[in-house]
């Protein structure tokens, strides 16, 4: 299905253009993410280890945290930033509740306080963790550690996020498909190889020949399972409840009838990805302290335990940050308040239900049922991985195999929904070209 939609599509010039845009964007962010910012070691920085919030980090900017690349900082800080704006919107900053309402107009003035809070966030992010690194390497990462050294790093790392929510306008309004969402795409998918070497290295290379038939067992349940993964999930992101909705108007004696739709998981996997900035914050600054204090803090070190994503307590507090998120974004999306207004306006009520705060409050209800699923849903299919590691100790790459499938899984929808698009556009002018001659 998805290839003959795309074979249809690509007929179109613009689709071909838009796609061929995009790849350019795609090629410029994976050069980038090669280039490592001057003033760092990337040898010493290699020789800190395992740690869980660099996992996490890396998810979204694509390994380009590990390289210490000029976009190391990827579009985390920018996603960091939409979710406050969007916060501030709900009757919490009156100016920005003014702008929410003035259209176009209001669109750009947050869209510009989105950036300005991107390019703080950024900044502090990128001091923030090149300060740690430096304390908890074993040898020097900035090359001469004082404050000019530490500004110009966070100035070039700040600068490299700001270029890739460039790129993702850029994609946006010229290319194909959500642009923060492709750039997060492109980030897993270039992980891939170097996932499927580490699966291959751990359970084919330096092992007993009585152990490969156990080790082909493991890759064919790998795989069923990520089949699995990959239709529930696909199914449960397109799934959709039909709210019926009637309007005032009379068509030849009845009422006009339509329905409303609204996904079951109206988060989307915003939630996930938030839930795993989030985590990354304590895990760094009590990395730093454990460090700093020689290691000689002994709750420091079971502090650190309880908040890694690979322990029970952390991967619980994983679970629960995304929760929370799932409800706390499914109201940003869908706004009731907004919703029951616009439909007040348009002349349309839900059957059964009062018009204006009794419609507010009936879809208020509703989108807390959805969200219910959808958290649940958001947070089985995330740490399900992170508990398999953790009973059968499976290589370090799967925990986050979860996370990874559901942003894939998501952008996917939205290529193949966008393509349909276009498709249905193409058709309906060549119908408005066309009219039938009487």
């Amino acid at each position: 299905m998805f290839f003959k939609t795309l074979f249809e599509a690509l007929k179109l010039k613009d689709v071909r253009a838009r796609i061929a845009f995009t790849i350019f964007i795609i090629f410029v962010f994976r050069l980038g993410a090669h280039i490592t910012v001057p003033g760092v070691n990337i040898e010493n920085l290699n020789t800190i280890g395992e740690l869980p919030f660099l996992n996490m980090l890396n998810l979204v900017s694509g390994n380009a945290l590990q390289s210490y690349s000029l976009f190391a900082m990827g579009v985390s800080p920018y996603i960091t930033a939409s979710i406050i704006v969007q916060l501030l919107q709900m009757d919490i900053l009156p100016k920005f509740v003014e702008w929410s309402k003035q259209g176009e107009v209001g669109r750009r003035k947050l869209n510009q306080a989105t950036r300005y809070i991107t390019l703080v966030l950024a900044m502090a992010q990128s001091i923030g963790i090149t300060a740690t690194f430096q304390a908890i390497a074993t040898a020097n990462v900035v090359a001469t550690p004082n404050w000019q050294t530490y500004v110009m790093i966070g100035i070039l790392l700040t600068t490299g996020s700001m270029i890739v929510t460039w790129m993702g306008e850029q994609i946006n309004e010229k290319g194909f498909g959500n642009g923060v969402s492709v750039i997060i795409f492109t980030g897993i998918i270039s992980g891939v190889p170097s996932a499927v070497k580490s699966v291959y290295d751990e359970k084919f290379v330096n092992v007993r020949p009585d152990q490969i038939p156990m080790s082909w067992v493991f890759v064919i349940a790998l795989i069923i399972a990520a089949a699995v993964i990959i239709y529930v999930t696909t199914f449960f992101q397109q799934a959709e409840r039909k709210v019926p909705i009637q309007y005032t108007k009379l068509t030849q004696g009845a009422p006009m009838s339509s329905y409303l739709p609204l996904r079951v998981n109206p988060a989307g996997v915003i939630p996930v990805i938030f839930a795993g900035s989030i985590t990354t914050a304590p895990a760094t600054i009590v990395q730093f302290l454990q460090r700093t204090n020689g290691n000689s803090a002994s709750w420091l070190n079971h502090l650190q335990e309880a908040l890694s994503y690979t322990s029970w307590t952390g991967m619980l507090l994983y679970a629960l940050l995304i929760i929370l998120f799932t409800f706390f974004y499914s109201f940003v999306q869908v706004n009731p308040e907004k919703m029951a207004e616009n439909l007040q306006k348009q002349g349309a009520y839900i059957p059964n239900v009062r018009p204006g705060k009794g419609t507010e409050k009936w879809i208020s209800g509703l989108i807390m049922r959805l969200a219910t699923v959808g958290a649940l849903f958001l947070g089985l299919i995330s740490i399900i991985p992170i508990a398999a590691q953790n009973l059968w100790g499976l290589p370090k790459i799967v925990a986050l195999g979860g996370t990874s499938l559901l942003i894939l899984i998501q952008v996917a929808i939205q290529a193949v929904k966008q393509l349909e698009g276009y498709l249905l556009k193409k058709k309906y002018d060549g119908f408005m070209d066309n009219p039938i001659e009487n």
